[in-house]
């Protein structure tokens, strides 16, 4: 079935997206009818800028809702100091970005250390702290995610390559996911090395019907405590090589070749010309998947926030994978 097309709207304030929301229950709304569909029966409803009731979607008996305010709450009891960028969609998902005063430099650009938080009300997008979700199964030899703010196209940027300790030990499994061997992820690759257990990993752990809202505000809390602490990690150094590796004649038809969408191929094209001029610079892999991440995050679509996150991912290896070969 396509998903409704929609295109992520922009917000700098927690009121555009802390609205009412709570379940309504069809055995209430049409009290005459025996349902026998008993698999669906909460509707999550929302009234977005106190307008009208909206329909976000349809979930199990047993499904807990995260409201927005829920996270606003722990974020503003933890960070002091922060500017928020939202990226929100009429159908009820979120891009949470919490920017903070911490730079590190990338080719003379500076980026700004970031909490990325994802969250829905239609179901389509789980929860999820720097591309970490709450059912996905913690390592604990794995590096912390990271993510950072870029000003220049007000991107948000997920530490796709974090799990690596090293950068030889991203190339080896570069090799591998080339091959199509997705799964062949990480959690050999910082055994060299001994890790301390992540703090709120256990959030991870719980399925999205067992939750409540204390829980998950306590959960929430422990991982965001670890983030904000944690210093950033492979991904930068990913990003310097970016920087440093030139669009080359060979590689001018590249973005025709990444995984996404022919229309946000051309709107990525349109962005890195533009970048160029506004940067006065040559195009490099650092300016290409900038222009992927631009426009997948305002663009337009059928896809949900999960899945353009999902092909950000994609788009990264590839271009990891083509810059060390």
């Amino acid at each position: 079935m396509t998903y409704i097309s929609a295109q992520p709207q922009l917000a700098s304030s927690w009121d555009d997206i802390c609205y009412p929301v709570n379940p309504v229950w069809l055995a209430d709304l049409l009290p005459e009818y025996d349902i026998m569909a008993t698999d669906r029966q909460q509707l999550i409803v929302g009234q977005p800028d106190g307008g009208r009731k909206t329909i976000f979607g349809i979930q199990s008996a047993d499904y807990s809702i995260i409201p927005n305010a829920a996270i606003r709450d722990v974020v503003n009891e933890l960070v002091a100091d922060y500017t928020l960028q939202i990226k929100h969609t009429t159908t009820g998902e979120f891009s949470i970005s919490i920017i903070l005063p911490e730079e590190l430099s990338i080719g003379g650009e500076k980026l700004h250390k970031s909490l990325i938080l994802t969250n829905s009300y239609n179901g389509k997008t789980p929860f999820s702290v720097q591309g970490q979700t709450l059912t996905s199964v913690s390592d604990d030899n794995t590096l912390p995610g990271s993510s950072m703010f870029r000003t220049v196209c007000q991107n948000g940027l997920v530490g796709w390559a974090d799990p690596f300790v090293k950068v030889s030990a991203y190339q080896q499994w570069l090799k591998q996911w080339s091959l199509g061997k997705e799964k062949a992820r990480t959690s050999q690759s910082a055994k060299t090395q001994s890790r301390p257990s992540q703090a709120g990993a256990e959030i991870r752990k719980i399925h999205h019907g067992k939750l409540t809202i204390d829980i998950f505000q306590q959960r929430l809390r422990d991982m965001l405590i670890y983030h904000i602490q944690a210093k950033p990690t492979l991904t930068a150094d990913i990003y310097e090589h970016f920087h440093n590796t030139a669009v080359k004649k060979a590689d001018e038809g590249m973005l025709k070749t990444l995984p996404i969408p022919v229309q946000l191929a051309k709107q990525a094209q349109e962005r890195l010309r533009l970048e160029e001029r506004i940067l006065s610079s040559d195009p490099s892999y650092w300016l290409m998947y900038n222009a992927v991440n631009y426009a997948l995050f305002t663009a337009r679509s059928s896809l949900t926030l999960n899945d353009r996150y999902k092909l950000d991912e994609r788009v990264f290896h590839h271009l990891a994978a083509r810059s060390f070969a």
